[in-house]
């Protein structure tokens, strides 16, 4: 992903709710198969990390769910991660809304 499409991402996430969260038993195959409904519907998926284990770095588990979602990692902004994969399925129109607004 080359940095002028991150920072459009960047910018349109910055509207979005987290849709997924992660609570205290981390990355479950419940919250990877949720995470992958999630950028199948939307595309860009703000993900909140709920846990509160200081030794684990948000952007590694924001590696790991990119990595089993196989999407690109947006942006990591303390416990909240942004990732995006484009769903070649949507049809997508000039001038029609994308997913994640709908």
């Amino acid at each position: 992903m080359k940095g002028k499409e991150r920072a459009e991402l960047r910018a349109e996430a910055h509207h979005i709710d987290p849709t997924v969260h992660i609570g205290q038993h981390g990355l479950t195959p419940a919250v990877i198969t949720s995470l992958d409904d999630a950028l199948r519907t939307r595309e860009l998926v703000k993900v909140k990390l709920g846990f509160k284990d200081d030794q684990i770095k948000p952007k590694d588990v924001a590696e790991s769910l990119a990595l089993a979602t196989k999407s690109d990692i947006v942006q990591v902004i303390g416990r909240t991660a942004t990732l995006f994969r484009e769903n070649p399925e949507i049809k997508k129109k000039h001038g029609e809304l994308p997913p994640w607004r709908r």
